[in-house]
């Protein structure tokens, strides 16, 4: 542009061509120049709208891009956090399911060991009382025969039970060993018995050994009913070890099975969560990656924008002060070079004596009118009144025939000073606002997303919490489903054990008394095998089907009581234990809600202390945008403006200055006739 004023600078230079009128060449050149520079404003204004609405519409994308990452990595963290937490209960619940497990497994394990024990004791003490049962059975079937060998005087004069035996033993009626054993068991029972029966010598009296061999048999049989009561009670007692050792036994594999069954469900769970955690991190990765570069191509648009922007406004004030210059040298060749044209290029000339009568106030006009255009073209009531009271110094001059130079100069130079005064004073209240809006703006998008945050933490501790309760409700409905099921279990099984009650008796009191229709018909066809008849067969015959029938519906009845007994036990069992289970999983549930219901109580209080801050912001970022944006035009605007108010001045200064300089300068100008005149001013 500089060549191109060049240019123009040298076409306004003297020409040899009188015929040519260079200066309106130069005009017409300023004006194509105009059009020029603002047809490229013009396509360079479009482009930059274009770029301008692809950087907003790009910008809000990446924002929405942005927003939607950090929601989601919210989300995913939150996911996160749960998985370990599950994690971390499955963990706890699989150590003590199995220690449990193995408690119960060692617990039945001894228990095996115990019973295996008394089941060995048992039949050893089984064999031991049958075997003296037979010894004793054999002894009195002997003494009953009279000894079988030993004489009776030799029985009679035996002074005790002990005697006996030992007389026995030696005319071989017993084996020795039988003989030792009956009489440690005779001596055994008999301690501490009454020795009514025997003097202070030891020796029995007369009247106790009237019959030796009678005494002896009962002592003998009363020795065979106690061994065979204490094997009743040995067996019985067996029977009752084994009936416990079986009930612990179903008890504890039950135990076994449920626990092993909660170990399977707990580590697939667990390896549920395991699973989700490392989705939910690997997600995670990916979504604060995306959010990054989404941020980083977010710098890089605002300060490819930002350049571009400041770019487009640097050519726009260059091309406007470009279009302002020609403007300005167009209006000063059309409005102050005719009478210099037409002196130079046309036949007619003008003293110079004539020319400079009038420059004073030529010159002062001339910054009156630059004045004038330029309130005119920035609307400035400033300016306007500058250009009325320049107006009025110049018109006072004229009439008193004083010097406008002086007082113009000076109106012109103080509203100089004012304006710059002003720019000062705008420009550090405008890098104040700058630095408060962009503070101000910060901290309201550090609250806005700190709200959003919460918000999300919120819904997803909401979603949990609402979960658990859904869960704890269903697993409520279902431990009431379980009692009420239990409830109709106890009714039945308390209605079936009445009627077994009440049966049982029935039928065995009708087996007893077929039984003893049996006896009375078998005893008293048996007296006279003559007077049997076939009839009297066949009601045996058919008595005796009715006691197997009897027996049989007996023995069904004891087996379906004992069944239904044991499913009975079996699934009071199993519902005890789903019951416990239940019952842990609501009490495990329900502290995990209310702990998640405080920690919801508690971010809702985070985010009305946010909001009242957020508010705070707001309220102060409105203040702000108030005092600082809510001028009629932008701070630059007013800057450029202002900017070009006070080079127009300078430029109506410089005007002042050189047409003063133009008076006091000497100069010899050629008058009509090709003389020479000398004038000062």
């Amino acid at each position: 542009m500089s060549s191109q004023l060049f240019i123009v600078a040298l076409m306004l230079g003297p020409s040899g061509s009188s015929a040519a009128n260079p200066v309106n060449k130069v005009v017409s050149m300023l004006a194509g120049l105009e059009q020029e520079l603002i047809r490229e404003g013009q396509e360079a204004q479009k482009m930059y709208t274009e770029f301008a609405e692809m950087c907003e519409e790009r910008s809000r994308e990446l924002h929405n891009e942005i927003k939607t990452s950090k929601a989601k990595s919210g989300e995913l963290t939150a996911a996160i956090e749960k998985a370990v937490a599950d994690a971390s209960v499955l963990e706890e619940k699989i150590s003590d399911t199995a220690d449990g497990t193995s408690d119960a497994e060692e617990e039945l394990k001894k228990a095996t060991a115990v019973r295996a024990k008394e089941s060995a004791d048992f039949k050893a003490e089984e064999a031991e009382l049958l075997k003296t049962i037979s010894t004793v059975e054999r002894a009195i079937t002997l003494i009953e025969r009279q000894g079988a060998g030993a004489s009776l005087a030799q029985l009679q004069n035996a002074r005790s039970i002990a005697q006996v035996l030992q007389t026995m033993a030696e005319a071989e009626a017993i084996n020795s060993d039988d003989a030792t054993k009956l009489t440690a068991l005779v001596q055994q029972s008999s301690e501490g018995s009454s020795s009514e029966e025997e003097d202070d010598t030891g020796a029995p009296s007369a009247a106790a050994y009237e019959s030796k061999s009678g005494q002896i048999t009962d002592t003998l049989e009363a020795l065979l009913e106690k061994t065979q009561k204490q094997l009743e009670d040995a067996r019985n007692g067996e029977r009752n070890a084994l009936n416990a050792y079986q009930m612990l036994k179903q008890s504890l594999s039950d135990k076994i099975k449920t626990m092993t069954k909660e170990m399977a469900e707990a580590k697939k769970a667990n390896a549920a969560a395991g699973e989700a955690q490392a989705t939910a991190k690997g997600n995670l990765e990916v979504t604060n990656k995306d959010h990054a570069e989404d941020e980083k191509e977010l710098a890089e648009l605002h300060r490819e924008c930002l350049d571009k922007a400041t770019t487009f406004e640097e050519s726009m004030a260059a091309r406007n002060e470009e279009l302002k210059a020609l403007a300005e040298a167009k209006k000063i060749l059309t409005s102050s070079t005719g009478g210099a044209t037409e002196q130079t290029y046309g036949l007619a000339q003008t003293s110079f004596v004539q020319v400079a009568a009038k420059a004073k106030s030529t010159g002062a006009s001339k910054a009156l009118h630059m004045v004038r255009r330029l309130a005119l073209g920035d609307h400035s009531n400033a300016l306007n009144e500058l250009a009325n009271h320049l107006e009025r110094a110049i018109q006072s001059s004229s009439l008193n025939g004083g010097d406008p130079f002086g007082k113009v100069k000076g109106m012109i130079e103080g509203m100089i000073n004012k304006l710059e005064k002003q720019a000062s004073s705008e420009a550090s209240k405008k890098e104040y606002c700058d630095k408060e809006l962009a503070q101000t703006q910060s901290s309201k998008d550090d609250k806005t997303w700190d709200i959003e945050k919460l918000k999300t933490q919120t819904d997803v501790l909401s979603a949990n919490s609402k979960t658990l309760k859904t869960e704890v409700a269903s697993l409520e409905k279902q431990l009431g489903a379980l009692a009420r099921t239990q409830g109709e279990m106890d009714k039945l099984r308390v209605e079936e054990k009445a009627i077994y009650n009440k049966n049982k008796p029935v039928m065995e009191q009708g087996l007893e008394g077929v039984k003893t229709a049996l006896k009375v018909l078998r005893d008293y066809y048996a007296k006279d095998d003559e007077s049997s008849s076939g009839a009297s067969s066949g009601i045996i015959g058919m008595l005796e089907v009715v006691e197997s029938d009897f027996s049989k519906g007996i023995a069904e009845m004891v087996a379906s009581e004992e069944s239904a007994q044991s499913e009975y036990d079996t699934a009071t069992q199993e519902n005890q234990v789903a019951q416990a289970t239940k019952e842990q999983d609501v009490k495990f549930k329900t502290a995990e809600y209310v702990s998640i219901d405080k920690s919801i109580a508690e971010l809702q209080s985070d985010t009305s202390g946010v909001k009242t801050e957020l508010q705070a912001v707001l309220e102060y970022f409105a203040s702000l945008k108030k005092d600082c944006v809510a001028a009629p035009s932008s701070y630059e605007d007013r800057k450029q403006r202002r900017d070009d108010e006070i080079a127009g001045l300078r430029e109506a200064l410089d005007t002042l200055g050189g047409e003063a300089m133009l008076l006091q300068r000497k100069t010899v100008h050629r008058t009509l006739r090709g003389g020479r005149l000398e004038t000062s001013a």
